[in-house]
């Protein structure tokens, strides 16, 4: 039979060997399995950013929200000045042919408050695989701080605006102020009382059918009337569709249509003739002598027209000489007279002497 200290030295053989195999066992799976295993290869690229974002070594690396590696450093380089901060990462090269050259390499925030990471964006990109040691551009999206600093103006216009706000109150309790009259003012009260009192007194009018607006909502004669008239109308669509009356023939005559084409092909004729020379009228509006004459004969129309006007000849005297006027004028009172006098007495100047020697 064994002894006391050989059994516990069996158990404590046995419970060795099960924590050096669990141990083992466990450092085998980490190693193996996942981005970060022992014997995964992995490939090294490298990006720049104006501000780590606090971005530390050992944080994630995504491929649009896939985990493909980590961060290996994150360190600033002297002599660059928009991008001094370097981000080294490592990423599985299964991805590899995933990651474009000019694939964006972005620093995200994990929700809210979570610890950032680097994001390679390759939705738009379109140049050649990734190679090892390759850099990639950043892209730096707006973090919390710029929003922050973004938002300071419109959190001061907003603060303005209160302050105005509460002044404006300050002032409407202190009853200044017009608004502070109408709400304050017992007088303006009860004139808006007033007005909504007539208000809902002209509304039951109108709910009852009195007065003319009542009438309208509630006499049922203008309903019928309303219905009589698109009663007609209807009818009357109908007649004209089916070519009755004046209306309806000037819609489905083919007749009428046939002779309205006809007349409108005869004026497009006559338009043409017209526009080509054709005829008296085309002549009259083409032919340049003729209109060559018929401008000579307007200016020798208006030099005659000018003579006139100004009193040449005997036209014009007549037209312009006072004493011509003035002797027709005498002329036409004699001869009135003359006739006035012979119709009283003819005798006088109708008889005829005869002599004999």
């Amino acid at each position: 039979m064994p002894s006391q200290k050989q059994l516990r030295w069996s158990e404590l053989k046995v419970g060795i060997t099960v924590i050096v195999g669990s141990v083992t066992l466990a450092i085998l799976v980490f190693l193996i399995s996942g981005t970060s295993g022992l014997f995964t290869t992995k490939i090294t690229l490298v990006t720049y950013f104006d501000n780590a974002e606090g971005l530390r070594g050992g944080q994630p690396v995504d491929l649009q929200g896939v985990a493909i590696g980590n961060v290996k450093s994150v360190r600033v380089v002297p002599g660059r000045q928009l991008d001094p901060v370097q981000v080294i990462m490592r990423v599985n090269a299964q991805y590899q042919s995933f990651i474009r050259k000019d694939s964006k390499a972005l620093i995200l925030t994990a929700g809210v408050l979570g610890e950032s990471f680097v994001d390679i964006n390759s939705k738009e990109a379109t140049g050649p695989v990734v190679k090892d040691g390759d850099e990639l551009p950043s892209s730096n999206p707006p973090g919390l701080q710029d929003v922050v600093r973004s938002s300071n103006t419109t959190l001061q216009n907003v603060d303005v605006l209160v302050k105005r706000a509460d002044a404006i109150l300050a002032e409407v309790q202190n009853g200044n102020g017009t608004l502070s009259k109408v709400l304050n003012d017992p007088t303006m009260i009860n004139k808006v009382n007033a007005i909504l009192n007539e208000v809902q007194r002209l509304l039951n009018d109108v709910s009852s059918g009195k007065g003319n607006i009542g009438k309208l909502f509630a006499d049922e004669t203008l309903y019928h009337k309303a219905n009589d008239a698109v009663d007609k109308i209807d009818r009357m669509v109908d007649e004209i569709n089916q070519g009755k009356g004046t209306v309806g023939k000037l819609l489905k005559d083919d007749q009428l249509y046939n002779s309205t084409n006809l007349t409108i092909a005869k004026a497009n004729k006559l338009l043409d003739d017209l526009n080509a020379g054709h005829g008296a009228a085309g002549k009259l509006l083409k032919d340049e002598e003729f209109a060559r004459k018929l401008h000579n004969t307007i200016d020798k129309l208006s030099a005659i027209a000018d003579r006139l006007d100004a009193g040449e000849g005997s036209a014009g005297k007549l037209l312009t000489d006072p004493a011509v006027y003035n002797d027709t004028d005498q002329l036409l009172v004699e001869t009135r007279t003359l006739i006035k006098a012979v119709r009283e007495n003819p005798k006088k100047y109708l008889t005829i002497h005869f002599r004999v020697f």
